[in-house]
């Protein structure tokens, strides 16, 4: 594999129409989850690291990555049950979250070390004890091996604590490319983040902006209709990882960043197209630039 995600896959629980109290339907996601889908489906050799239930929807998030030719090699199973994550989408089609972690599977993880040029970190499973401090842990050993760390906070409301933000700054010396909303920015500050080789925001109807040592640019979004933006930043995760694997990103001039972010955008732009966490394929991609 090229890319190993690491990170709960879990169940969100999605409105079929606007407001309170009405019909959920199950839905297959979790960031890392639908980072490891997107990359796939954009043409990465893609490997995913989790622990998941042997529930019904532990079941069906197996069955969804062996669909999605991603490597479940390093997936755990357990007795725990499924988290879930139950969607509100607001009439911007934004999607907020409530999430029921307690005694879940995902956040038992025992992560393995592996053989990779990326790996890609981030959202719930870096909030939840145990696991997140394995996942930190097997963070820092991949760096020191020389492995390339992505990370994408992905910061819900539960844990945007003041303890959670020195957690995510104790990993930021050991991460590549750190992806981040503009609220995230803010959250983390400025100052911290000048420790990072590259780091890109998402800037909701601004598009996308990068920043390393020699570049800093912005590209604008791709206009769509918007049905929600469920798995959106998932998405351009997922971009990015799959235009960066044959790079080297220490050398890209402005012209390949803005390149691989308009790439990125287009993707995203399809995911929000559709409703659900539905990443284009590459070549869905190749025909909207």
């Amino acid at each position: 594999m090229d890319i190993m995600v690491c990170g709960e896959g879990l169940v969100d629980l999605v409105p079929r129409g606007r407001g309170q109290l009405v019909d959920l339907t199950p839905a297959l996601g979790g960031g890392p989850f639908n980072v490891a889908v997107a990359a796939s489906r954009l043409g990465a050799s893609v490997g995913f690291q989790s622990r998941l239930s042997r529930d019904a929807f532990g079941q069906a998030l197996m069955e969804r990555l062996h669909k999605e030719r991603v490597d479940t090699s390093l997936v755990q199973r357990g007795e725990e049950p499924t988290t879930l994550a139950v969607c509100n989408i607001g009439e911007d089609g934004s999607a907020t979250y409530s999430f029921y972690t307690e005694g879940t599977a995902d956040r038992l993880i025992e992560p393995a070390l592996a053989d990779v040029p990326w790996a890609c970190f981030g959202t719930v499973s870096l909030a939840l004890e145990p696991g997140a401090s394995r996942y930190a842990a097997l963070l820092k050993d991949l760096a020191a091996k020389g492995t390339k760390v992505a990370l994408d906070p992905n910061i819900r409301p539960f844990f945007a604590t003041p303890e959670h933000r020195e957690f995510l700054l104790s990993l930021l010396p050991h991460v590549t490319l750190l992806k981040l909303s503009e609220e995230e920015v803010e959250f983390l500050g400025e100052d911290a983040l000048a420790q990072v080789p590259v780091v890109v925001t998402t800037r909701g109807a601004e598009g996308l902006s990068v920043r390393t040592d020699s570049v800093s640019l912005q590209v604008p979004p791709v206009k769509v209709e918007v049905a929600d933006t469920i798995g959106a930043g998932d998405t351009v995760m997922a971009a990015l990882l799959s235009q960066l694997l044959t790079r080297d990103i220490s050398a890209l001039s402005a012209e390949e960043w803005q390149e691989i972010l308009h790439f990125a955008a287009t993707a995203a732009a399809i995911t929000v197209s559709r409703t659900g966490a539905q990443p284009p394929t590459f070549s869905d991609v190749e025909e909207r630039l």
